[in-house]
């Protein structure tokens, strides 16, 4: 926890009024600072949100953002889809205006203990996993931060036991001060929001910014396999490892079929591979740094193994959703880049029938060529990037122009056959046709179970 802040009569201004800027908003107004909030929508397409603000004495700035409100301003703290190098912020920094991120004031006011999840992909499942593992070995615990519930809203439920787990973006990340994690973690890097952090390296340098506030009493996990990632590793806080490929000093790894961890020289094994539920060489990557997280928060090698083999997985993430004449329907919407979206074809055997396009990130669609080629037998492309990829992606694979969700789930369904999967993992961000990846897997949900529906019908009507 970092060095609290008094906010009464501060004058703090929100920028941006989605859920995270509506939350930090009406925490800073419950804490007496003189709050104003500004979004580039009008009141009309804000909707319900503006009541609870106005109630709350929340000044409010619609329809776009003003300089003088910067001026006025002792603290901005913008919602995560303002660019830290949005001209707005690059003015508030000129005219010495502190500029925080709402995990950074959140910081400020948790108590317990805190362990940030960080990576391009595997955070949701890591996050949702090392809570689910910390709750059933009898911890308090918190899930917060990029997982849905912004850090600030729970900053009333901690108190001197809780563990608060949060996944954290580099968008959140970008913008700290002391932000200070007890145990953080960071799983890998590979491109992604690269229409925002322009290069690997700045995005790189944004997430690695989780260590930067730890000291020697705080942890540090990261992936001993992934060369994007352990050239990050700090120099303050204990540095451990998890691996599949390889024993690590400290740290949790595979040894046959066994998971392992490996602490001031001793190892003790936690679980087998066999006992993990979700598919995927990714996953064993998710429980290795999950174990690895529990155990230094202080969770006992059963209450992990229990833990991992109870875990449902997370909605969005390679769920299954339907099995239907053979054909089984999978919902991977959570994969909104390139190496999410090559994880997911590397879970299955073959045969997959998948649905790729969305809004590009300026991503690099070429590297799907090769697993393309080996795994799938169909790409349906939909939405704003569907000529981009069909360019970087042709003769690997046979490609339908699908344009819609709709048409891909029912081009799909009459092409594929028994044994088939059909797989929808975009490669893409959804905000060209959805209003986020969440909206995007319960449509591609609702689509199968009509068709679910549709040929349980069509089976009674015919007996």
């Amino acid at each position: 926890m970092s060095a609290s802040i008094e906010l009464r009569n501060k004058r703090v201004l929100v920028i941006g009024l989605a859920r995270t800027g509506v939350a930090t908003a009406l925490f800073c107004a419950a804490r007496g600072a003189r709050v104003t909030a500004t979004d580039t929508r009008t009141e009309k397409d804000l909707g319900d949100t503006i009541a609870p603000l106005r109630r709350a004495g929340v000044g409010l700035e619609l329809g776009g953002h003003r300089e003088e409100m910067i001026l006025g301003a002792d603290l901005i703290i913008p919602s995560p889809g303002v660019p830290a190098d949005s001209p707005l912020l690059q003015f508030a920094r000129a005219k010495g205006v502190t500029v925080w991120s709402e995990i950074e004031l959140a910081d400020r006011f948790l108590k317990g203990r805190l362990i940030g999840i960080t990576g391009s992909n595997g955070k949701t499942t890591t996050t949702s996993l090392i809570e689910h593992i910390l709750k059933n070995s009898g911890f308090p615990t918190i899930l917060a931060g990029n997982i849905g519930t912004p850090l600030i809203s729970c900053v009333e439920k901690t108190n001197e036991n809780t563990v608060t787990v949060a996944e954290l973006s580099s968008f959140q990340l970008e913008l700290i001060e002391k932000f200070q994690p007890n145990i953080s973690v960071f799983l890998n890097l590979t491109p992604d929001h690269l229409d925002r952090h322009h290069t690997l390296q700045s995005y790189g340098a944004a997430k690695a910014r989780i260590f930067e506030n730890q000291t020697e009493t705080d942890s540090a996990v990261l992936n001993a396999d992934d060369p994007g990632t352990t050239p990050y590793a700090p120099a303050k806080p204990q540095v451990y490892w998890f691996s599949r490929k390889q024993r690590v000093a400290q740290g949790a790894f595979t040894k046959e079929s066994d998971i392992l961890f490996r602490h001031e020289g001793v190892e003790e094994a936690i679980l087998k591979l066999s006992d993990i539920p979700l598919a995927g060489a990714h996953n064993v990557e998710n429980v290795l740094a999950a174990v690895a997280a529990t155990s230094l928060a202080g969770a006992r090698p059963a209450a992990i193994a229990k833990g991992v083999r109870s875990f449902a997985g997370v909605e969005h993430r390679l769920e299954f959703v339907a099995e239907i004449g053979g054909v089984r329907y999978y919902n991977d919407s959570k994969a909104t880049n390139v190496d999410a979206t090559q994880k997911a074809l590397e879970a299955f055997p073959g045969r997959i029938l998948i649905i790729l396009g969305g809004k590009d990130k300026s991503s690099d669609y070429t590297v799907l060529q090769a697993p393309l080629r080996e795994k799938a037998i169909l790409a349906l492309l939909i939405g704003a990037a569907a000529g981009k990829i069909e360019m970087q992606i042709a003769g690997s694979v046979a490609i339908e122009q699908a344009g819609t969700l709709e048409r891909a789930v029912e081009t799909a369904a009459h092409a594929a056959r028994a044994g088939d999967v059909v797989l929808l993992a975009p490669a893409c961000a959804s905000f060209d046709q959805f209003h986020n990846y969440e909206h995007r897997g319960r449509v591609f949900k609702e689509l199968v179970h009509q068709l679910e529906r549709q040929a349980t019908s069509t089976t009674s009507g015919g007996r």
